[in-house]
């Protein structure tokens, strides 16, 4: 487990820790309620999508300028606008509700200004991390932030669906709530960036981080690999619905199964740091592209859920420690003024790829068939690590960390001055 000091003695992380994980509970909950709501207003399919879909794309094709943003604005200022204007958007859907004047168009807009508000606040809150955390405590505290991600991954969209049985308005009211609470939190947080080195000569364009990114060999062979994992992520899903289906699993069995992977990578957020202890970062990428080729090949031959559940908790559960490998070290060598740029470049760069996923496994699906497909997502994974795990074991790591100015921190308040929220 991670050294419980990150969250007890770092006031400025817990709030940030707190504020992020809350911020990401309530756009997960959004994702779930906005199309059931379509749906219960008497919007149809097409709509319903059309809402999801406005809010994940804003957030893909904002990536970048929001990268650039985050690189010349306090990310604690963008972070709490971002929250602000998420409150009022989300917010204005229980009052609207409340006045009887709720409408589709209304719903089309918040997706989109919250879709806006979640692109700016994402690199921000990515790279804050270097503002409040020692480069000592780095690992353990990107290990916190992926459980608490990964917890509000998982429970987001439980949440979001249960509580819109209660009450449709409900899941909205909490997350407006959550983003309340979130900007109350990164309000009191103390810690100011570092200024910049006298003399440093900054590149402003937007591509900046992508190309600093494609001088790192090593780093960007890792996010290659992470890149691929992504998309065969994706890809499974479907493979899995249609396997599990077509062995005769039900809708509960099915949904059972699927949120296996949510249970693996909080457990593996969990145990990363243990992890990170005993594999190096080649060692760790072997050993997820051996336990993936391996795990993807048996699912070629069985659709017992009782199998395939626990396999899935198998799979997921090494991706978190890689996710932490790849975070620490973009965090620690990537340049001050360039880290949203390279933040989102290599969002960009481990997304897009997976967008493609779902789409090709439906074709390899209709036209290999489920065991062929499955044989070959296992083949594409074994071929990928051998071109990008094997040469990581002749690596001394990921780089050298930059040495670079520690935050400026403003004094804690002395016990007595006030209440920390607890994480």
């Amino acid at each position: 487990m991670a050294d419980p000091g990150v969250l007890s003695a770092n006031r400025d992380f817990r709030r940030y820790w707190t504020g992020s994980a809350l911020s990401t509970l309530g756009s997960q909950m959004s994702l779930i309620a906005f199309p059931l709501l379509v749906l219960s207003l008497g919007g149809g399919a097409a709509q319903a999508g059309l809402v999801a879909s406005c809010s994940l794309l804003t957030r893909m094709l904002l990536r970048i300028p929001a990268g650039q943003l985050a690189d010349k604005v306090d990310r604690r200022r963008l972070m709490l606008g971002a929250d602000l204007v998420r409150l009022v958007a989300v917010g204005s859907v229980p009052a609207a509700a409340g006045l009887g004047v709720l409408g589709y168009p209304q719903l089309l807009a918040v997706a989109v200004v919250e879709g806006v508000a979640t692109a700016v606040f994402a690199p921000a809150s990515t790279i804050a991390v270097r503002d409040v955390v020692a480069e000592e405590h780095l690992s353990d505290a990107l290990a916190k932030d992926q459980a608490a991600m990964a917890a509000a991954s998982l429970l987001g969209p439980f949440l979001g669906g249960w509580l819109f049985t209660v009450d449709r308005i409900l899941p909205f009211t909490a997350d407006a709530a959550s983003y309340a609470v979130s900007a109350v939190l990164l309000l009191r947080m103390a810690t100011r960036p570092a200024p910049a080195e006298p003399g440093t000569r900054t590149d402003n364009s937007p591509t900046a981080g992508l190309r600093w990114l494609l001088r790192q060999p090593a780093l960007l062979r890792a996010l290659l690999f992470g890149a691929l994992l992504n998309l065969v992520g994706a890809a499974s899903e479907v493979a899995m619905v249609v396997t599990l289906r077509d062995g005769g699993s039900g809708g509960t069995a099915i949904g059972t199964v699927l949120a296996c992977a949510g249970v693996g990578a909080v457990l593996g957020s969990l145990a990363a740091p243990r992890v990170l202890k005993v594999l190096r970062p080649g060692q760790l990428f072997l050993a997820i592209g051996a336990v993936w080729a391996a795990g993807t090949a048996v699912i070629a031959f069985t659709a017992l859920p009782w199998v395939v559940g626990p396999l899935l908790v198998l799979l997921i559960l090494l991706t978190p420690p890689a996710g932490i490998v790849v975070g620490q070290a973009l965090i620690s060598q990537s340049p001050r003024h360039l880290l949203g740029r390279v933040s989102t470049a290599a969002d960009l760069l481990i997304a897009g790829l997976a967008a493609v996923g779902p789409a090709l496994t439906g074709i390899a699906l209709e036209g290999l068939g489920i065991p062929q497909t499955w044989l070959l997502i296992a083949a594409l994974i074994a071929v990928t690590t051998a071109v990008a795990a094997v040469p990581m074991l002749r690596e001394s790591g990921l780089g050298t960390p930059r040495r670079e100015p520690a935050a400026e921190t403003a004094p804690e308040p002395a016990p007595g001055e006030g209440t920390a929220v607890a994480a």
